[in-house]
């Protein structure tokens, strides 16, 4: 598979309720250009979620957020999972996503945790929480001194904001929520979901 960082400008964090919502809203994701689609593990329907998306939406690229346990990546994988994301990371965790075999993006948000996964030869995480933890300023300043670290930055990331995410090098797409304003999800306003991710597949460095 190409890299997770390569599929789209925008990966949509996406927390799934109801799991019968999970198909029309990840077709919706995909007619706007979005197809690399993160759904967390945050709810009971998570799983169930993944699974449907896998089987009834091939052109969509579902992975698991919030993987934070090696059960998690062996239930994210049965599940039908194709790429695997974790707020953080340990080294535990780390080699149950390698072992999973799937592309997987562990969770940074210091630059000793950068080194520490260089150290063990992975280049591609995910920078969390993006604007707290010091936003493009940040980013920026670890491009000099560790250019061969790639980045998908999340937690606070907006339409306005992604923009200066995605101009700097070291960044290869964002992860946001702004596509998915509960209100649409509520009315189940797909069309609406799709008009925001075309707005965000649009977004170029």
């Amino acid at each position: 598979m190409t890299s997770v960082l390569d599929l789209a400008p925008v990966i949509p964090v996406v927390v799934i309720e109801n799991a019968d919502d999970a198909v029309p809203l990840a077709r919706a994701l995909v007619a706007g250009g979005l197809p690399a689609i993160e759904v967390t593990l945050r709810t009971p329907a998570a799983l169930d979620a993944i699974r449907a998306i896998a089987a009834e939406v091939p052109q969509a690229v579902v992975g698991a957020g919030t993987v934070i346990s090696a059960a998690n990546v062996d239930a994210a994988v049965d599940a039908g999972a194709r790429f695997l994301v974790s707020p953080g990371w340990t080294d535990r965790l780390l080699d149950a996503m390698r072992r999973s075999g799937r592309p997987f993006l562990p969770g940074v948000s210091t630059t000793s945790e950068v080194v520490a996964l260089l150290e063990r030869g992975v280049t591609e995480m995910k920078f969390f929480p993006a604007e707290a933890a010091g936003g493009t300023a940040y980013l920026k300043s670890l491009a000099g001194p560790l250019p061969q670290a790639r980045f998908c930055p999340t937690g606070g990331v907006s339409l306005a904001s992604a923009p200066s995410y995605l101009a700097l090098p070291n960044v290869g797409c964002v992860g946001g929520t702004w596509m998915l304003p509960a209100d649409a999800l509520a009315a189940k306003d797909w069309k609406r979901v799709t008009a925001l991710a075309a707005e965000a597949s649009a977004l170029r460095a």
